[in-house]
């Protein structure tokens, strides 16, 4: 029998992070919360709660677990755009969607930010990108999931609307109505 194959840091911390996640699923009695613990939570209980905090979501740069001073943004939905990856369905090249929303092509990309402002739609053009590919990676699975609100110097414009390539988020699809559905 041959030894497993060692593990690299992220490939240990995924198995940690998976683990973890399956300890929560077994355990729904208990009294589990995202929220503050209850006032007669036991220190195992309250050991849980914190696992369930700390695991609900795919981490990544941005998911406001170490931004904590920064709030939330509420995104309806997101796109990245890259020089070599542009999303489905996008008939211009990168190039090509850089000049129509007023930037410079940059090599890492820019991502789309669909939310609200001032109560107006609006789209925001930001530098976000692994932020995005996040969001992605936890909308993907169904999980609600915003990030922090971007510092200024990630916000190259906003525009007024929503315009451009789009993948909505859960809260997004349910909204307009197309949730588990494939858009055509």
């Amino acid at each position: 029998m041959s030894a497993p194959e060692p593990f690299d840091e992220s490939d240990y911390l995924r198995e940690i992070e998976r683990l973890a996640r399956h300890v929560i699923a077994e355990v729904p009695d208990e009294g589990l919360t995202h929220g503050p613990d209850p006032q007669d939570a036991t220190p195992f209980q309250r050991s849980l709660n914190a696992l369930a905090r700390a695991v609900r979501h795919y981490h990544f740069e941005g998911d406001g677990c170490m931004e904590d001073d920064r709030p939330l943004l509420r995104l309806a939905a997101a796109a990245v755009l890259k020089p070599d990856a542009m999303p489905a369905g996008t008939d211009e090249d990168y190039g090509q969607m850089c000049a129509r929303f007023g930037v410079e092509p940059r090599p890492e990309g820019w991502a789309l930010w669909h939310t609200w402002g001032g109560g107006e739609q609006v789209t925001m053009v930001v530098t976000a990108v692994a932020t995005t590919e996040g969001l992605f990676r936890n909308w993907s699975l169904g999980r609600e999931f915003d990030p922090v609100t971007p510092l200024p110097s990630q916000v190259a414009l906003v525009h007024r609307g929503w315009s451009g390539p789009m993948t909505l988020a859960p809260r997004g699809a349910r909204r307009v109505g197309c949730e588990g559905r494939p858009l055509s």
